[in-house]
């Protein structure tokens, strides 16, 4: 297989089983401690609005809703779980996916925070970093947990890929 291949391969391969580890993670949280996670429809919804030229909601939940919009946003979470896996084995190489080791893979998930606070939560009406939320520290602090499963789940899709043969 070429390096090409396989990048390919285990880059869909990690970011696909980080992205549903997070997803799982999330889950486990709202039926143990009643804590929701993000409406990716909001997201599908944000993204088909950026598309008509509108970037900032106040908040989006009160934007009109759009046609498909819970698919686009559920298809967009897997789309970014794949690209943050992508600048993960990009940034060190198909020897780091061949024998993964955790400290990368937490590195580019919890790096991975800039997104949301940077540019997803603003987006959306809540603010830098969630500065416009009812409990910013905890909403910051619910995102590095969400991140930093998807920065374990990173590296244990990694693992799983090489047990597997992928």
């Amino acid at each position: 297989m070429s390096e090409a291949v396989e990048f390919a391969l285990r880059t869909l391969w990690i970011g696909v089983g980080a992205t549903v580890l997070m997803d799982l993670g999330s889950v486990l949280r709202r039926r143990l401690f009643g804590i929701s996670s993000l409406d990716y429809a909001l997201v599908g919804r944000w993204l088909v609005h950026l598309t008509r030229g509108r970037f900032f909601h106040d908040p989006i939940a009160k934007s009109p809703r759009v046609s498909g919009e819970r698919v686009i946003g559920w298809t967009a979470h897997y789309l970014i779980g794949i690209a943050f896996a992508a600048v993960l084995v990009a940034g060190w190489g198909l020897a780091w996916a061949r024998q993964p080791t955790l400290g990368p893979a937490l590195i580019v998930g919890i790096g991975s925070l800039v997104a949301p606070f940077c540019v997803m939560q603003p987006a959306m009406g809540a603010g830098f970093a969630a500065r416009r939320t009812p409990r910013p520290a905890m909403a910051r602090f619910q995102s590095l947990v969400t991140h930093g499963i998807f920065g374990v789940g990173l590296y244990l899709a990694a693992r799983f890929a090489g047990v597997i043969g992928v």
